[in-house]
This record gives structure tokens, C-alpha cells and sequence, in this order.
């Protein structure tokens, strides 16, 4: 009794630790909306008074603006530059058998577990070596070779889900490999192009570490934002300015996953 006792109880303890998890990796974020409309530069409880002062502040730092610029420009760069090597690759990968494509995919995925600041460092040494100045193009090269294995596993996922009968068709009505996929392929890889393309831009726009260290004189918003930590009086509009990017991190990430997922179901109801 005592055994089928236990067993049952695991769930709840599963759970209990599951919300515990959830609760010490995201509570300190949930924190940010609330502080950044407290009417104090102290981050401390209790709070006396709220205000919206902070966040009309953020459009009067010119230096702000300047660097948001930055981000976005180099943000659209990257997810154009690597959704299209994304699209090219994860067709290829997926449609030709190439010699060593399993040694060719792992390569293109490395960026993903190598630590942000080796990664950083190197590229730095390679940017000196080849005596390229520092600018927001160092910056762009660095979050391309971060963002292409996301943008990759979006593609390759979507293309090896997707039916070769519709691409038969297309090759037996007369056209060719290039038409085939142009007009029947990326008709249908859509909704994943989109979803690479918000993905990548995401990440490219939240990316610090790489930016530290590539940025130069042109700082992108993450740094101009660490830089801004050293005076306490910035702090609020800080976490005002942090809470903005949370949100609308959030909902491209979650538009860009509800493609995906509706690119799938598409192709699954497709299959007869």
C-alpha cells in the first residue's frame, strides 16, 4: 500500500518542483514591468507610487534612439542574410545526399554549444587578424554565424516534413529544379521562412555578448544598455526599456512559433 502510496504522490511532487523551477528562473523577470513603472529610483519594496514617467523618458535619450537604430538595422541584415542561407542549406541537406552531411550539419549547429564568450573572443581575433575595423558590419558577421543554426533547424525541420510527391509532380509536368523551388517549395516553407525570420531577428536584436565585443564605437541597444547599469539614476528607464524588449521578444517568438506549428499541420493535413 505504501509503495502504490508513493507512486502516486509523484506527480504532485513532479509538479511542485516544476512550478518551483519555473518560479526561481522567471520570477526575477516578471519583476521588471513592475519596478519599471515604480516612482522611485530605489528597486526596493514596499512601493509607494506608480508612474509611466520612465518610459516617456526613453523617447527624449537621443543616444538611445541612435542605438535602438543600430539594433534594428543590423537585426534586419542578419535575419534576411541568414534565413536565406537557412532555406539554401536545409533544402540541400535534406534533398541531396551529400558526402559528410552529418559532419556538415554538426558544424553548422557548433555556434549553438559553444559558450558566447569564446565565441566572442574568437571572432574578435579573427576581425584583428584580418584587420577589419570594428563597426556594426563586425557586429552583423557575429550574429549571423549565432542565428544560422537556429534558422537551419527551422528549415531542415520543415523540409523533411514536407511531401517529395508535389516536387515529383512539379519535375514530371516539365520543370525544372530551380522553378520546382520556386514555385512549389517555397510556396508551401512559408510559414517556417517566417518563423526563421522572426526567430533570427529576435535573437539578433537581444544579442549582448557577441555585440560587446564586436561593437566598436557603434554600440547596439544591449550594450548601450549595460552601459547605462554604472549610473544609478538610469536605472528605472533602464528596466522601463527591458521591459519593452521583453514583451515584444515575447510575441515575435510566439508568433514565429505559431507559424511553425501551422506550417506543420498544414503539410501533415496535406498528406493523404
Amino acid at each position: 500500500m505504501s509503495a502504490g502510496a508513493g507512486v502516486g504522490h509523484r506527480p504532485w511532487a513532479l509538479y511542485g518542483y516544476a512550478v518551483f523551477f519555473l518560479a526561481f528562473l522567471y520570477g526575477p523577470v516578471l519583476l521588471l514591468p513592475l519596478f519599471s513603472i515604480n516612482d522611485s529610483t530605489q528597486i526596493a519594496f514596499p512601493i509607494r507610487s506608480f508612474t509611466l514617467r520612465w518610459y516617456r523618458e526613453l523617447a527624449q535619450d537621443q543616444q538611445l534612439v541612435v542605438a535602438f537604430g543600430h539594433s534594428v538595422s543590423v537585426a534586419l541584415v542578419v535575419c534576411l542574410i541568414t534565413t536565406a542561407l537557412g532555406v539554401a542549406s536545409g533544402w540541400a541537406l535534406t534533398r541531396h545526399r551529400l558526402p559528410g552531411s552529418r559532419s556538415i550539419i554538426g558544424f553548422m549547429m557548433l555556434p549553438l554549444v559553444v559558450p558566447g564568450l569564446i565565441l566572442g573572443v574568437s571572432l574578435l581575433m579573427v576581425m584583428g587578424q584580418l584587420g577589419i575595423e570594428l563597426s556594426l558590419l563586425t557586429v552583423a558577421i557575429g550574429h549571423m554565424v549565432l542565428c544560422l543554426p537556429f534558422s537551419l533547424a527551422v528549415m531542415m525541420s520543415c523540409f523533411e516534413g514536407f511531401d517529395r510527391s508535389l516536387e515529383e509532380a512539379s519535375r514530371d509536368l516539365g520543370e525544372g529544379m530551380f522553378a520546382t523551388f520556386l514555385r512549389v517549395v517555397l510556396p508551401n516553407a512559408l510559414p517556417a521562412v517566417i518563423s526563421s525570420l522572426l526567430m533570427t531577428f529576435t535573437i539578433s536584436f537581444d544579442e549582448f555578448v557577441l555585440s560587446f565585443f564586436l561593437s566598436g564605437s557603434q554600440v547596439t541597444l544591449p550594450v548601450y544598455m549595460w552601459a547605462q547599469l554604472r549610473f544609478p539614476v538610469k536605472l528605472p528607464s533602464v528596466l522601463a526599456l527591458a521591459t519593452l524588449i521583453l514583451l515584444s521578444s515575447c510575441l515575435l517568438i510566439g508568433v514565429a512559433e505559431s507559424l511553425r506549428r501551422m506550417g506543420r499541420e498544414n503539410r501533415e493535413g496535406a498528406v493523404p
